[in-house]
């Protein structure tokens, strides 16, 4: 590496090395109350409809999507 290579790395590095980091002050307790079977099966399957259902639309019309030739 040259010497001005160095010198520009160095002072562009040199500025960032002073600035302070927030540090996140993050406590948490455990539940009060604990999650149920039935919240936890509701939780899940509309994690996995809204995620899943819309791909599935679209892989099951691509050939609607595709433009004639």
């Amino acid at each position: 590496m040259s010497v001005l290579t160095s010198l520009l790395l160095r002072g562009l590095t040199g500025s960032a090395r002073r600035l302070p980091v927030p540090r996140a002050k993050v406590h948490s307790m455990p539940p009060e109350v604990e999650l149920g079977i039935m919240e936890k099966a509701i939780g899940l399957t509309s994690c996995f409809v809204s995620l899943f259902l819309p791909a599935g639309w679209i892989l099951s019309h691509l050939e609607d999507y595709k433009r004639p030739e």
